[in-house]
């Protein structure tokens, strides 16, 4: 078992003594680290950045080659850690001895400790990880408003102020870290983008905690792991291939799902129905053809899959609150001035 101490708050000095531990070679821009790992420890990347003094945002995403375990030594009280597992699992508990608590893939997990224990972090070996924590000091938060809704809701009336909660199956906050990770832009741009994409994963986490709250009790049906790895992929070979004159009887026999967990899968991922996703999706597209490419609006619409040019500029107003023309003419004349 490998065991990475880790006794500050700050996020300099937590890569500082990553890499301590565990070598690698460590690269800082601005307020963001990434630590480069290929030894016989492990292969792969630990990454993070300051979003504001009381809020911070790590990935994990490497392969150890034995256990490891991070162990946060130092008083975090009043720290609450946001966690989501895109790939493999993390093992969290309340000192070595603790109860192990398991987040999968795809599932959310909120962690918070008053005690004097120490709080671990545990990887398997041999297994490719991708984690992603955001931690909040309620201490230091800026907002009143979510410094209360922290404390009102994580730490009042817990046990020793130990929280340790795993949530159900989450496909929108994986959806949203891939965005944050696609992420080219420099500078204050950059960083405008990264802050906005951590704030809204920490919305999703919180929104993830008061639905299972209200499910809690109630006997309802959830899709399984599985079923969400189907439905996940279902979405990005849809998003791929808008063109393609979709219909529920095609994507259940070509993906092996029944309609029932495609449109519940659906329900739980994106908040629409299948045929709403699709639709949306051609609508997003053909925008960004608009911004990128010479094509003309018929062309843009065949390219998209569909066959009404009046049926789009329907649905393309309202989305963008304009006609698919009056936005291209809008691109044109910036392109002109600019």
């Amino acid at each position: 078992m490998k065991t990475i101490s880790i006794t500050s708050n700050y996020l300099y000095s937590i890569f500082e003594q990553i890499q301590a531990q565990l070598g690698g070679k460590l690269e800082i821009k601005s307020k963001e680290y990434r630590l480069e790992i290929d030894n016989e420890i492990g292969k792969g990347f630990i990454s993070g950045i300051t979003i504001e003094q009381a809020i911070c945002y790590i990935e994990y995403e490497i392969e150890f080659k034995e256990d490891a375990s991070f162990v946060y030594k130092h008083d975090n009280s009043n720290s609450i850690h946001f966690g989501y597992c895109s790939n493999g699992c993390l093992i969290q508990s309340f000192g070595e001895d603790g109860k192990k608590n398991k987040l999968n893939q795809f599932q959310t997990g909120i962690f918070s400790n008053g005690s004097k224990k120490s709080t671990y972090f545990s990887f398997s070996k041999n297994q490719q990880i991708k984690v992603s924590m955001i931690s909040v000091d309620t201490l230091s938060v800026y907002d009143k408003e979510l410094k209360d809704q922290l404390k009102n809701t994580f730490k009042k009336n817990k046990e020793n102020n130990q929280l340790s909660y795993i949530g159900s199956l989450n496909l929108k906050i994986a959806e949203k870290i891939d965005i944050l990770n696609a992420i080219k832009q420099k500078g204050i741009v950059r960083n405008l983008l990264i802050n906005s994409n951590v704030y809204l994963i920490l919305a999703l986490e919180i929104e993830q905690h008061k639905y299972d709250l209200t499910k809690a009790g109630n006997s309802f049906n959830s899709l399984s792991q599985s079923d969400m790895k189907i439905v996940k992929r279902i979405s990005e070979y849809i998003m791929m291939n808008p063109e393609i004159q979709y219909s529920l009887k095609y994507l259940c026999k070509k993906f092996g799902v029944s309609s029932f967990k495609l449109q519940e899968g659906f329900k739980i991922m994106h908040n629409r129905t299948v045929t709403d996703f699709i639709r949306n999706i051609r609508v997003e597209v053909a925008e960004n053809l608009i911004r990128t490419s010479e094509l003309n609006i018929s062309e843009i619409v065949y390219t998209v899959g569909l066959t009404s040019r009046s049926y789009f500029s329907k649905i393309f107003k309202e989305k963008y609150n304009c006609s698919p023309k009056h936005y291209q003419n809008h691109q044109n004349k910036v392109v002109i001035i600019g």
